[in-house]
Protein backbone atom coordinates (compact mmCIF):
# COMPACT_ATOMS: atom_id res chain seq x y z
CA UNK A 1 0.00 0.00 0.00
CA UNK A 2 1.38 3.46 -1.05
CA UNK A 3 0.42 4.89 2.61
CA UNK A 4 0.90 2.88 5.83
CA UNK A 5 -0.73 4.70 9.03
CA UNK A 6 0.89 3.11 12.16
CA UNK A 7 0.56 4.17 15.88
CA UNK A 8 3.62 3.87 18.34
CA UNK A 9 1.41 5.14 21.19
CA UNK A 10 0.64 8.29 23.16
CA UNK A 11 -0.54 10.14 19.87
CA UNK A 12 2.22 9.54 17.37
CA UNK A 13 1.25 8.43 14.24
CA UNK A 14 3.63 7.33 11.19
CA UNK A 15 2.31 7.73 8.26
CA UNK A 16 4.89 6.08 5.60
CA UNK A 17 4.40 6.70 1.89
CA UNK A 18 5.95 5.53 -1.17
CA UNK A 19 5.14 5.83 -5.15
CA UNK A 20 2.89 7.67 -6.20
CA UNK A 21 -0.54 8.47 -4.25
CA UNK A 22 -4.04 7.88 -5.93
CA UNK A 23 -7.43 9.06 -4.61
CA UNK A 24 -8.37 5.38 -3.22
CA UNK A 25 -5.65 5.45 -0.84
CA UNK A 26 -6.51 8.76 0.57
CA UNK A 27 -10.07 7.34 1.18
CA UNK A 28 -8.31 4.40 2.86
CA UNK A 29 -6.02 6.46 5.07
CA UNK A 30 -8.41 9.50 5.71
CA UNK A 31 -10.87 7.02 7.88
CA UNK A 32 -8.20 5.40 9.78
CA UNK A 33 -6.53 8.54 11.01
CA UNK A 34 -9.62 9.84 11.84
CA UNK A 35 -10.39 6.71 14.02
CA UNK A 36 -6.73 7.34 15.39
CA UNK A 37 -7.47 11.16 16.38
CA UNK A 38 -11.33 10.18 18.18
CA UNK A 39 -9.42 7.72 20.15
CA UNK A 40 -5.90 10.05 21.07
CA UNK A 41 -6.87 13.93 20.35
CA UNK A 42 -4.53 16.10 18.59
CA UNK A 43 -2.11 13.73 17.44
CA UNK A 44 1.43 14.00 16.33
CA UNK A 45 2.89 12.89 13.38
CA UNK A 46 5.45 11.86 11.49
CA UNK A 47 5.34 11.69 7.01
CA UNK A 48 7.84 9.55 6.26
CA UNK A 49 8.73 9.67 2.32
CA UNK A 50 10.41 6.89 1.33
CA UNK A 51 10.86 6.76 -2.55
CA UNK A 52 7.26 9.16 -3.01
CA UNK A 53 6.92 10.02 -6.04
CA UNK A 54 3.77 12.23 -5.32
CA UNK A 55 0.27 12.40 -6.13
CA UNK A 56 -1.78 11.84 -9.22
CA UNK A 57 -3.96 15.54 -9.16
CA UNK A 58 -6.97 14.49 -7.84
CA UNK A 59 -5.26 12.58 -5.30
CA UNK A 60 -3.17 16.15 -4.28
CA UNK A 61 -6.75 17.06 -4.01
CA UNK A 62 -7.92 15.31 -1.59
CA UNK A 63 -4.35 15.90 0.12
CA UNK A 64 -5.60 19.38 0.37
CA UNK A 65 -8.92 18.84 1.67
CA UNK A 66 -7.24 16.67 4.12
CA UNK A 67 -5.19 19.02 5.54
CA UNK A 68 -7.48 21.55 5.79
CA UNK A 69 -9.83 19.59 7.11
CA UNK A 70 -7.37 18.41 9.87
CA UNK A 71 -5.21 21.70 10.07
CA UNK A 72 -6.40 21.52 14.27
CA UNK A 73 -5.77 18.35 14.70
CA UNK A 74 -2.64 17.53 13.92
CA UNK A 75 0.06 18.83 17.63
CA UNK A 76 3.54 18.72 15.44
CA UNK A 77 4.15 17.69 11.96
CA UNK A 78 7.80 15.58 11.20
CA UNK A 79 8.40 15.58 7.84
CA UNK A 80 11.10 12.87 6.58
CA UNK A 81 12.39 12.57 3.21
CA UNK A 82 15.34 12.70 1.27
CA UNK A 83 14.67 15.01 -1.60
CA UNK A 84 15.25 18.50 -2.39
CA UNK A 85 11.31 19.01 -3.64
CA UNK A 86 9.95 16.80 -0.24
CA UNK A 87 11.83 19.34 1.75
CA UNK A 88 10.38 22.12 0.09
CA UNK A 89 7.06 20.03 0.64
CA UNK A 90 7.62 20.61 4.29
CA UNK A 91 7.33 24.71 4.22
CA UNK A 92 4.52 24.29 1.50
CA UNK A 93 2.68 22.70 4.25
CA UNK A 94 3.32 25.00 6.74
CA UNK A 95 0.02 27.50 5.77
CA UNK A 96 -2.19 24.30 5.80
CA UNK A 97 -1.75 23.29 9.79
CA UNK A 98 -1.57 25.35 12.98
CA UNK A 99 1.02 22.58 14.15
CA UNK A 100 4.93 23.40 14.17
CA UNK A 101 6.00 21.38 10.94
CA UNK A 102 9.76 20.52 10.83
CA UNK A 103 11.66 18.59 8.01
CA UNK A 104 14.48 15.82 8.59
CA UNK A 105 16.68 13.91 6.58
CA UNK A 106 15.72 10.39 5.97
CA UNK A 107 19.17 10.29 8.26
CA UNK A 108 17.45 12.10 11.16
CA UNK A 109 14.41 9.84 11.85
CA UNK A 110 15.41 9.77 15.05
CA UNK A 111 15.57 13.16 15.03
CA UNK A 112 12.11 13.68 14.38
CA UNK A 113 10.99 11.39 16.70
CA UNK A 114 12.66 12.48 19.73
CA UNK A 115 11.29 16.29 18.06
CA UNK A 116 7.64 14.32 18.16
CA UNK A 117 8.08 12.95 21.48
CA UNK A 118 8.81 15.92 23.25
CA UNK A 119 5.68 17.82 22.43
CA UNK A 120 4.37 14.94 25.27
CA UNK A 121 6.16 16.39 27.68
CA UNK A 122 5.96 19.93 26.84
CA UNK A 123 3.26 21.64 29.38
CA UNK A 124 -0.11 23.19 27.68
CA UNK A 125 -0.23 27.05 27.22
CA UNK A 126 -3.00 28.88 28.11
Amino acid sequence: MPIELSRTGGGIVICTVAGKLVRSDYERFSSRFDGMLQQHGKLRVLFEMKDFHGWEPSALWDEIKFDIKHSNDVERLAMVGGKQWERELAVFSEPFTAAPVRYFDLSGLAAAMKWLDEAKAAPATA
